[in-house]
């Protein structure tokens, strides 16, 4: 009677709901999906605003020039006869100690390390719409927990960068008379307000729905581990019975 016991209760005689051929399984809700969506473009926007140089505008030697935290557009170089002229082209400082100000170099460490958290987590996030089991409603929590940490570091960043203002290579193209959080003849670019609102959303938007993301794990894979684990101890109560 055991042995009938033991034979009934094993799990791979349970019936298993046939899959449809090419079907992909995903291990995120509908809330989760958007959440995927969301995360990538919230990433997307904030890490390509991060490398732009268009986060402030102003002019030098009446040409248009643009700052982003390590990139400059149009610099002045010197020309025959010791004359400024201005160079025309894009490019990032020749090293880090080049960038014009402490509150800069802070600002660009602290953005890139946000950029890049948020990036791995719109990955993970975007693999869960194609794999099974990959990310659980606990798991989606913590990366939402990541994704509040990224939005806070860029967040951080935006707010040294006004900081960086009153150095002399910034006075020079705001009209000498800019300063911390004065812009004098400069003004925002759109990159600056795109890497804030990136980062606004991820810590709000998407932290929020990370919530609510995961999959609760499903009955018939509770049945089989309940399942698998009577059928353990009916093989070791035959064990215990055999003379």
């Amino acid at each position: 009677m055991i042995t009938f016991y033991i034979w009934r209760c094993d799990p791979t005689h349970l019936p298993i709901p046939a899959e449809k051929p090419g079907t992909m399984r995903s291990s995120l809700t509908l809330a989760g999906t958007l959440w995927a969506f969301l995360s990538l473009v919230t990433a997307v926007a904030s890490s390509t605003s991060y490398f732009l140089p268009y986060w402030l505008f102003g002019s030098q030697l009446g040409k248009p020039v643009s700052f982003s935290t390590f990139r400059r557009c149009n610099y002045p170089v010197r020309g025959e006869g010791q004359s400024l002229i201005m160079v025309e082209e894009c490019g990032r400082y020749a090293s880090f100690n080049a960038i014009p100000s402490l509150a800069w170099q802070m600002c660009t460490v602290v953005t890139g390390a946000g950029c890049a958290l948020l990036l791995l987590v719109a990955l993970a996030a975007v693999l869960g719409c194609c794999m099974e089991e990959l990310i659980s409603r606990m798991m989606g929590r913590y990366m939402g927990a990541a994704q509040f940490v990224g939005g806070l570091l860029i967040s951080s960043g935006c707010a040294l960068y006004p900081l960086g203002w009153n150095s002399p290579e910034i006075m020079q193209t705001c009209g000498n008379v800019s300063n911390q959080f004065q812009l004098g003849t400069c003004r925002l670019g759109w990159a600056y307000y795109c890497a804030g609102g990136g980062a606004a959303a991820a810590m709000l938007i998407c932290t929020w729905l990370s919530c609510f993301a995961g999959r609760h794990p499903k009955p018939v894979m509770l049945v089989e581990s309940i399942m698998r684990n009577t059928n353990s101890y009916a093989m070791e109560l035959d064990h215990c019975l055999k003379p």
